[in-house]
């Protein structure tokens, strides 16, 4: 007899929950958890793009805007990626406005999977790059980056990983959830590879505002690279509009106007609402982009700084706002270290190997918190460290001794 069960997808039936949203879960059930699972700002969207809603609702704008976006916000988008990072895009035929980073994500793999091609996704990276491969009939190549080079990507690694089946290569950087960068140079071996190997780069750059001491370096602005690079961005991270859902992403126009048709057929546009906030963000919001930003950094020196004074070596995270520190010495998993940490003390972090390989030995901490959650979250953790370092020597003198 069939159950509902027999009804889904194979694909779907395997496919693991979220371990960040597990960790969130827990938090939000109990008041007295410190959260530091989810990438999500800690501060409210500037308040001219509230204002900029509020009037658009008292003129009665909540219909469709075309699929591809309001054009006032694809030109605002090309004009923002041209001034910052000299990416040159048309807005009519090159820019597309999506439901957040992840539709464009969703779209860009849509757009180019045959079944069977290979994706490469560096690990540790962002969750759900994966999962979306596999749902669109490709097949996940992870490639390990190295805690020893910083977690940045080698063309010696890569060219490792290439084959006659690779399409595509997903990269993120800044990285979700390492803090990792790529300069220029960094990406010049990589583009070569690209190029040599024809092979699409869908670059995540959602996190590109939030460096720190460096401008961030878009692949697509390397020789040959603006053709077969996809950028995708968006506001939730750099203008607190994680609940707005704006996102897009740039390209080719073939490669656009190919993924405009998913587009249409499954979202139909992102919110009139997300687009006439994105657009006053990136008109009249740059202050107050700079000024969370700022705080990022002085949150990020200071936790960076008490992860070590508490015994956690970290890698100083370069941009996004994420930690990643070891906890190899503590003699726990990831899973096992979050499990009991949340448990026990109260702070909620993310076990590093639910973003791929290379991540076991390591917990995510978001610093988008304030400073004081931040020191009360060290406080805790440092406590509870010193306890566990208490338990494990008395449980080696009684196993020593019996």
């Amino acid at each position: 007899m069939n159950t509902t069960s027999s009804f889904i997808s194979p694909t779907v039936q395997d496919m693991p929950p979220s371990g960040i949203r597990q960790f969130f879960n827990a938090a939000e059930a109990d008041d007295d958890v410190i959260s530091l699972g989810v990438g999500e700002p800690d501060f409210v969207t500037p308040q001219c793009a509230i204002e900029a809603c509020k009037r658009a609702l008292e003129h009665g704008r909540t219909m469709y805007t075309p699929n591809e976006g309001l054009l006032e916000l694809r030109e605002a988008i090309a004009e923002y990626l041209h001034k910052g990072f000299q990416l040159e895009y048309e807005p009519s035929r090159e820019v597309l406005v999506t439901v957040g980073g992840s539709e464009a994500i969703d779209l860009a793999l849509r757009a180019l999977i045959s079944p069977g091609d290979e994706i490469i996704i560096p690990v540790p990276g962002y969750i759900a790059y994966a999962p979306l491969v596999q749902l669109n009939g490709g097949n996940v190549v992870e490639l390990e980056l190295s805690a020893e080079e910083g977690f940045k990507l080698t063309a010696d690694e890569l060219q490792k990983v290439i084959t006659p089946r690779t399409k595509a290569i997903v990269v993120n950087f800044p990285t979700n959830p390492t803090g990792a960068v790529m300069t220029y140079e960094d990406w010049l071996p990589i583009a070569r590879l690209a190029v040599s190997h024809n092979l699409v780069v869908i670059s995540d750059e959602m996190y590109a505002d939030l460096t720190y001491g460096r401008t961030h370096t878009s692949i697509a602005s390397l020789p040959g690279m603006r053709e077969r690079t996809i950028v995708i961005s968006g506001f939730s991270k750099a203008f607190a509009m994680t609940g707005w859902r704006v996102g897009y992403l740039c390209g080719d126009r073939d490669l656009v106007s190919a993924m405009v048709k998913i587009h249409q057929y499954t979202a139909l546009c992102a919110p009139i609402l997300g687009q006439i906030a994105a657009i006053e963000c990136l008109q009249n919001g740059i202050g107050d982009r700079d000024a969370m930003k700022l705080a990022y950094n002085e949150r990020r020196r200071m936790f960076v700084q008490g992860l070590s004074d508490i015994g956690l070596t970290c890698r100083d995270p370069q941009g996004a706002f994420y930690a990643f520190p070891s906890i190899a010495e503590t003699g726990l998993g990831s899973q096992q270290f979050a499990e009991r940490l949340l448990r026990e003390a109260k702070v909620a972090v993310v076990p590093g190997h639910v973003f791929g390989a290379g991540g076991e030995g390591f917990i995510r901490c978001s610093y988008a918190a304030s400073s004081a959650r931040l020191t009360e979250a060290l406080d805790r953790i440092d406590l509870w460290l010193r306890a566990h370092s208490s338990r494990a020597a008395q449980d080696l003198h009684i196993l020593q001794n019996s």
